[in-house]
């Protein structure tokens, strides 16, 4: 399996949680397309033998593209690249988008002739507090309108909603989600809202102009999710991601199962297995240096230490969970010993548990499932 992931490195806005690479000036924008799409050709080689499985436009904000830059991009990469014919192409998108420049039955309807076949959709809220707090551009009332006629274009739609908003009553994130599953979404992702440093959020808290984020309230958001959830019939097949029988996201599945995939963009990071790159996080370096045929990338081996916590930190967050035999066949029966040694405390708490040679984080583990991870990485040197 082979995966690309292509940033798009513009928003209309800055939200206020998000520290992701982004620019808000898009006067650049023609000149990033032709960058993506050299960058995609400078580097087709390394999937010569491999057909891509998955596709994902991410971001920033995908849908910030005009159709003829999107197709641009995608012309380049179906005549450079071997695509699976059954491939998930994603393409990630902001609601306020659908009402810009067409209707929302239009750029729906270019979007699917484009090829993509999974939409994710930044909702965050239903709530306008929450969008205004955060800073989003759209409002609940293009949501609303663009759930409503989605379905008729996508079958495979995503959603984003935030929980542990700072005075979110559970009332409040109940209705969110209830408001979510009227549209009958096969899948939903929802992430506890972080304080990340440099951002607006961190800056207002600092000042007491709102409050805290408060780590119970996001824990009682994150219970309140998975038991609706699981009632109406979503696997919780990631710790943030949801997804009904034959939705779970084939594209961040690979990215946690340590699938190969390429990154193209500024701040894309890609994987070969044992080597990991990334490009620089610059968008005017970035476009210089990819004129110039000059690939802005810095790489790093993976040691075998680095490839172990990496598959702890990814796997232990899935329904699946971590495969004790794999870990003795891939790093040898030192870390296999290791790695029981250091879950025993968390076994003996019922915050683990082994099932058919895989260790799993309980329910009750779940949303302490990071630092369960970071106590059961390998820090010395084995070898």
């Amino acid at each position: 399996m082979y995966s690309l992931y292509i940033h798009i490195p513009f928003c209309r806005r800055a939200c206020h949680y998000c520290d992701f690479h982004f620019s808000t000036t898009l006067k650049r924008k023609g000149e990033m397309v032709n960058a993506l799409c050299k960058e995609l050709i400078l580097r087709k080689d390394e999937a010569i033998n491999s057909e891509l499985q998955t596709v994902y436009l991410g971001g920033g904000t995908p849908s910030i593209l005009s159709y003829d830059e999107l197709q641009q991009l995608f012309h380049t990469i179906f005549t450079y690249y071997k695509v699976s014919p059954s491939a998930e192409i994603t393409l990630e998108a902001n609601p306020d988008d659908f009402f810009r420049d067409s209707s929302p039955q239009q750029m729906l309807e270019q979007l699917r002739s484009l090829g993509i076949n999974r939409l994710s959709l930044g909702v965050q809220s239903f709530f306008e507090e929450d969008l205004q707090l955060m800073n989003r551009v759209h409002s609940v009332a293009q949501v609303e309108t663009l759930l409503q006629i989605t379905p008729q274009y996508f079958d495979n739609i995503t959603i984003d909603l935030i929980y542990g908003i700072p005075q979110m009553s559970k009332e409040r994130w109940q209705e969110n989600i209830n408001k979510a599953l009227s549209f009958d979404i096969p899948h939903i992702s929802a992430y506890a809202l972080t304080v990340e440093e440099k951002t607006a959020l961190h800056k207002f808290i600092a000042t007491g102009k709102i409050p805290p984020i408060n780590d119970e309230q996001a824990y009682t958001h994150f219970q309140i999710l998975i038991d609706t959830l699981e009632k109406e019939g979503f696997i919780q097949y990631e710790f943030s991601n949801f997804g009904k029988e034959g939705y779970f996201s084939k594209n961040n599945t690979a990215y946690w199962f340590g699938k190969p995939y390429m990154g193209i963009g500024p701040s894309a990071h890609s994987f070969n297995g044992k080597e990991r790159s990334w490009n620089i996080a610059h968008n005017i370096k970035y476009i210089q240096q990819i004129q110039q045929g000059i690939l802005p990338q810095e790489k790093e081996e993976l040691t075998l230490n680095n490839r172990y916590n990496e598959l702890i930190i990814t796997r232990i967050r899935t329904i699946v969970g971590i495969d004790l035999e794999e870990v003795r066949i891939v790093f040898g029966d030192d870390y296999r010993q290791y790695l029981l040694q250091q879950a025993q405390k968390y076994l003996a708490d019922e915050l683990l548990t082994i099932e058919e040679n895989h260790l799993k984080v309980t329910h009750k583990g779940k949303f302490l499932s990071d630092g369960i991870a970071s106590d059961l990485f390998r820090v010395d040197d084995l070898i």
